[in-house]
Formats: structure tokens, C-alpha cells, sequence
């Protein structure tokens, strides 16, 4: 990696602290390059994160680069960076909600990340729903089926189990809503730790992020600089651009930095964990170093505050049912789970 990129002391940058106690780092990096950048070209990005200060990373099984990033947290760990140092997440697959598959998938995981254990294991979709790689958006698996309640709970059983194996140390959920949460949390044993959803300033969900917020369940915000990389399935016409947003522009003039770092900043500030995604190391060690220098003013923070359009990004089409309405279904947006 070139010597002249600046690194950021990992003590410098803010942490959250679970309802266990756990500290998390304030800022991550995402690994979802869609299908745009190859395993080894995200596996890179991770080492030369990790060199240049990152400690949290957010894998997933779909990606299908946790072998190749299971190298490079080797390396990194080889170059002195201790386990204990590091925060790792991974997530179950929709094909792997049944009770006998949940614990294998979570080994699969540990086995290509070469890790004994993951802090963080999230259920990446609370649907069983499945999809070939690369389907558009008007793809319907005929086995898709709408929420129910009593299969998650099942597979969430599976999921406590692993941190009484010693697999995980927190467990958690992502691309849930409001009612789903609810009924989680009147039958969990161990109740999730975080929630990663869709967080960015043109898609605040400010209603759900105080839900998670009272509930100790940490919001961990994927998509925080709205997503430009994201696949083209997963753009409308009528999406917005945050960084484009005058709003935006105005105050990365002002601290002289890319609008995507005021983005970064804003959800650090806010209190969530924005997992920004780039291989490019300028882009992600100023995704970093925007937790750690010049915050926002409270005038800024509230002009942001301002500026949501309610305009979600990952929409989830391809994992509808076949009499579902529209992506809304998945959703609850009327607060009542779509059947």
C-alpha cells in the first residue's frame, strides 16, 4: 500500500457501546461490491483498511468474498493487529433459515473468514426468500413467501444457539421494520444487539431509528452516502442523489471535503454506524477520518435533518411473494405485516 496515505489512530475514532457492554466502532467497511468489483479487489480493500485504521468490517455469506477477505484479516492480524482489536459481522443467507441450516451456514462463514468467533451475526432478511444472482427487479422465486412470525422465531433460536457455542457474541437483524421488531422482542431470549437498515440523509427513517434507539438495538446504517455503486436493479428513476443535495454540497464546501464525508459524518453524529463500501483507499480513509475531525455544527446537523425525502434506495423487489402488492409489502409501512 503506498506509504503516503495517511493513517487514523483506531482510538481516535468514536465507538458505540451495545446493550452487552461491547464496543463497536463507529465507522465500518462494508463489503457488498454488487457485481461491479471482484472478491479480490474487495478482499484488497479490507487489508489496506485495516493497515490504515479500520477495525469493523460487515461481511455477508451472499457476497461471496468472505474466503478471499478471510486472507486478508489474516495478514492484517498477522501485521499485529490483535482479533480482540477487530470487529467483524456476518450475515445468514435467506437459503439458511431452516432450523439444521443455520449453524452450518454460521461455520461456513467462520470456516472461510478463518476466525473462531464473529461479534456480530445478523439474519440478512427476515423472508426465506431466495433469488438467482443477477435476476431484475420483476423476478419472483415461486417458493417466496410473505413474513411469518413463528418460522423467524425458529431460525432466531438457531441464532441464539450459536452464541451458547461460543460462535457469535452478539446477534442481530437487518431489513426489518417496526411490527417485525415487535414480535421479536416479546419472544427473544437474547434480543438483537443492532438492526442494519437503510440509512442515509435523503432516507432517514427517524420513527424507526428512535424505535431501535429506545430499544438499546443498534442502528447500523448501510448505504450512508446513498449508494451510487449500488446494482443497477436497485435503481428507480425517481431516486434522489444525497450528494448532490445543496444542502450537502454547501457544507463539504465549507470543510473543503467530498459531499459523501458530510454524509459520514452526519450518521456518526447522529448516533448510528454508517458502513461505507469504496476499494478505493483515498475514498475509504476519508470515509474514516470523517468520524475523527471537524464535526458538524448543530445548525448543520438540523439542516440535515431537513433535507429527508424518505427516498429508499434498496427496495428488496426480487424478494416479493407472487400476490404481494409492491416492494411496499415487505416493508410494513402501515405498520401491519404484509401476508
Amino acid at each position: 500500500m503506498s506509504t503516503e496515505m495517511e493513517t487514523i489512530d483506531p482510538g481516535s475514532v468514536p465507538q458505540r457501546q451495545l446493550y452487552t457492554g461491547a464496543k463497536i466502532p463507529a465507522v465500518g467497511l462494508g463489503t457488498f461490491g454488487s457485481d461491479r468489483f471482484s472478491a479480490d479487489q474487495i478482499a484488497e480493500a479490507v487489508l489496506g483498511a485495516a493497515q490504515i485504521g479500520y477495525r469493523h468490517f460487515d461481511c455477508a455469506a451472499v457476497y461471496g468474498n468472505e474466503k478471499e477477505i478471510g486472507f486478508s484479516l489474516q495478514k492484517a492480524m498477522k501485521g499485529g493487529i490483535k482479533r480482540e482489536e477487530l470487529w467483524v459481522t456476518s450475515k445468514l443467507w435467506n437459503d439458511k433459515h431452516a432450523v439444521e441450516d443455520v449453524i452450518p451456514a454460521c461455520q461456513q462463514t467462520l470456516n472461510d473468514l478463518q476466525l473462531e468467533y464473529l461479534d456480530l451475526y445478523l439474519v440478512h432478511w427476515p423472508f426465506p426468500n431466495h433469488h438467482a444472482p443477477g435476476v431484475d427487479v420483476n423476478s419472483r422465486d415461486p417458493h417466496a413467501i410473505p413474513y411469518i412470525h413463528s418460522n423467524f422465531l425458529k431460525t432466531w433460536r438457531q441464532m441464539e444457539k450459536l452464541i451458547a457455542m461460543g460462535l457469535v457474541r452478539h446477534i442481530g437483524t437487518s431489513n426489518m421494520s417496526i411490527p417485525k421488531l415487535k414480535l421479536l422482542l416479546q419472544d427473544a431470549k437474547f434480543k438483537p444487539a443492532a438492526n442494519e437498515m437503510e440509512l442515509h440523509p435523503h432516507f432517514q427513517q427517524p420513527e424507526f431509528f428512535r424505535y431501535c434507539m429506545d430499544n438499546a438495538i443498534l442502528p447500523i446504517g448501510f448505504a450512508p452516502i446513498g449508494s451510487p455503486t449500488r446494482p443497477d436493479r436497485d435503481k428507480s428513476p425517481d431516486d434522489s442523489v444525497d450528494i448532490q443535495d445543496p444542502v450537502i454540497v454547501k457544507i463539504a464546501a465549507r470543510l473543503n471535503v467530498h459531499p459523501a464525508v458530510v454524509c459520514i459524518k452526519w450518521a456518526v453524529q447522529r448516533g448510528q454506524v454508517p458502513i461505507p463500501f469504496s476499494i478505493h483507499p483515498r475514498e475509504y480513509q476519508s470515509n474514516l477520518k470523517a468520524a475523527t475531525v471537524d464535526p458538524l455544527t448543530e445548525e448543520e446537523m438540523q439542516e440535515i435533518a431537513g433535507i429527508d425525502k424518505n427516498n429508499r434506495l434498496i427496495k428488496g423487489q426480487v424478494f416479493l411473494w407472487e400476490h404481494a402488492g409492491d416492494w411496499r409489502d415487505l416493508w410494513d409501512q402501515d405498520g401491519q405485516i404484509a401476508s
